[in-house]
């Protein structure tokens, strides 16, 4: 990993931590334009971190809902 995917990722990762804590969804925005404003190559790859970081969450949940699905088919199945 790079200077620019370490700082960008790490940046992500800690105003993710904010968000949820926060609920404040407008830290990411908040944020983007602060380091925009100094430089536009950390900005693209900050935006890039956080929106692999929620498409991650958001596959890591439907892996979990799938998978509670399939354990309550097979305890369905099974007789009792």
């Amino acid at each position: 990993m790079d200077l620019l995917e370490q700082v960008s990722d790490g940046l992500a990762k800690e105003v993710l931590k904010a968000v949820d804590a926060t609920g404040n969804e407008y830290l990411v925005d908040e944020i983007k334009k602060t380091i925009g404003a100094s430089s536009t190559t950390l900005e693209e790859a900050f935006m890039t971190a956080v929106r692999i970081r929620r498409a991650e969450a958001r596959g890591r949940e439907m892996l979990i809902q799938l998978l509670k699905k399939h354990v309550e088919a097979e305890r369905s199945e099974q007789p009792e």
